[in-house]
């Protein structure tokens, strides 16, 4: 057991504000995510393994205080990982396929990574828990950053015939496949390392719009892996998942809120109108003044991010996705969480969020799932400082200890899957 942590649930713990009557969808998905880059450990394939060995440095505004190394070891344990989480309560998880294992040199397969991404695919099926499956998770092969990354010629092509690769570790047992993971994050990183990453000492998203070409090249390679992966085989579910920013407008500046939120997001919740699916990836909001986005209010509770803590992002992430993309395509929620040491404020935040999503399901909305970022606290992406984790991981040993939080949102999945007058 990890110091500090108890393996009980919260006493008294506070429960979701739901509208009268309400009830959570049939086969409603409940579960948590990560990513392969954040948990499996040695993913020395990868630019991003490159990129840490500027930890330190200050390199990117000093996000990069140190490199993921083992990570916390899921490449191996992952089998442990999905054991708790059905032991938990939960019904579905959300994982992802490392590019750079599977294809660790131009046209070089790894027989075993596809191995090795199947036999989760199938563990977790067979342990009850739905795979909703990531096929690029911000990380690249080494060799496709360095023949130029999205924009390179045949950069779209490489990436399909990867995908197509992928559907041997897909097989019949997925429905749910997302493409690319935050394509507008991507753009935007792709905008930041334009400059030196050895002199560039700020990032100020809000000041940095998403390199144009970068997003247009993404969105390409969207569409043409979903149209390779309904091909294959017409069962997937395919759709690709967005960083939300709950842009608010203040009185007078809706029109500058627009102007900023489109190439950051609506350019990307455009392209999946024609999607299977949409996923929603929400933490919490950005306000906007008639002079652009302002800073949280001096009294606003923070987390370990610095971001404002504020539940109700979700809900109004989700309302705007269906405004933008349609009532016709389904929502996932594939992550929101809190990076916080205070598990009490996570069971807080999380309870609020699904209050939140609980009046936009109400109000119309087709949510199909919610998906907690993330299952184990991890790397994210230059620091283990940030928890997000309801799974509390020791560094040193592995080990693996659920967080009140952890056993307090299981026991709602249960609930919601289970005994249907507990829905209400």
């Amino acid at each position: 057991m990890t110091d500090g942590i108890s393996p009980a649930p919260a006493d008294g713990a506070a429960k979701p504000s739901l509208p009268a009557g309400f009830r959570w969808p049939a086969d409603f998905l409940m579960g948590a995510s990560t990513s392969a880059h954040q948990t499996e450990g040695n993913n020395v394939s990868s630019d991003w393994w490159g990129l840490e060995r500027l930890a330190g440095s200050g390199a990117l505004g000093g996000h990069l205080r140190e490199p993921s190394g083992d990570a916390v070891d899921s490449f191996h344990r992952w089998p442990e990982d999905m054991d708790l989480l059905r032991g938990l309560g939960f019904n579905a998880y959300r994982f992802s396929v490392e590019w750079a294992r599977v294809e660790p040199e131009e046209g070089l397969v790894s027989r075993a990574a596809i191995a090795h991404y199947r036999a989760m695919v199938r563990g977790a099926v067979e342990r009850g828990l739905t795979p909703v499956v990531t096929l690029h998770h911000f990380a690249n092969p080494h060799w496709f950053a360095a023949r130029g990354g999205w924009t390179a010629d045949g950069a779209v092509e490489l990436f399909v015939r990867y995908v197509e690769t992928a559907v041997e570790i897909l097989g019949d047992d997925v429905e749910y496949v997302a493409t690319i993971n935050e394509p507008n994050m991507l753009a935007l990183t792709a905008a930041f390392l334009s400059q030196s990453l050895e002199t560039l000492t700020e990032i100020n998203v809000a000041s940095v719009a998403p390199d144009a070409e970068t997003s247009q090249a993404l969105i390409r390679a969207h569409h043409a892996a979903a149209k390779a992966l309904k091909a294959a085989n017409p069962r997937y579910k395919v759709g690709w998942t967005v960083a939300n920013q709950v842009y608010q407008a203040e009185p007078g500046a809706e029109a500058v809120a627009a102007a900023i939120a489109h190439p950051r997001e609506d350019v990307f919740l455009e392209a999946a109108r024609e999607d299977d699916w949409i996923g929603v990836q929400a933490y919490t909001r950005t306000r906007i003044g008639p002079d652009g986005p302002l800073p949280a209010p001096d009294d606003a509770e923070r987390t370990l991010t610095g971001w404002e803590f504020y539940p109700e992002a979700v809900g109004h992430a989700v309302r705007h996705t269906v405004d933008v993309v349609g009532p016709d395509v389904p929502v996932l929620v594939t992550e929101n969480g809190i990076a916080t040491a205070d598990d009490e404020q996570r069971i807080a935040y999380t309870s609020g969020a699904l209050s939140a999503l609980a009046e936009a399901v109400h109000d119309g909305a087709d949510v199909r799932g919610y998906l907690h970022w993330t299952a184990l606290d991890n790397y994210e992406w230059g620091s283990y400082i940030p928890t997000f984790g309801l799974i509390a991981v020791d560094r040193t040993t592995f080990a693996r200890t659920p967080k009140p939080s952890a056993h307090w949102l299981g026991t709602l999945a249960r609930d919601i899957a289970g005994d249907p007058a507990a829905r209400d």
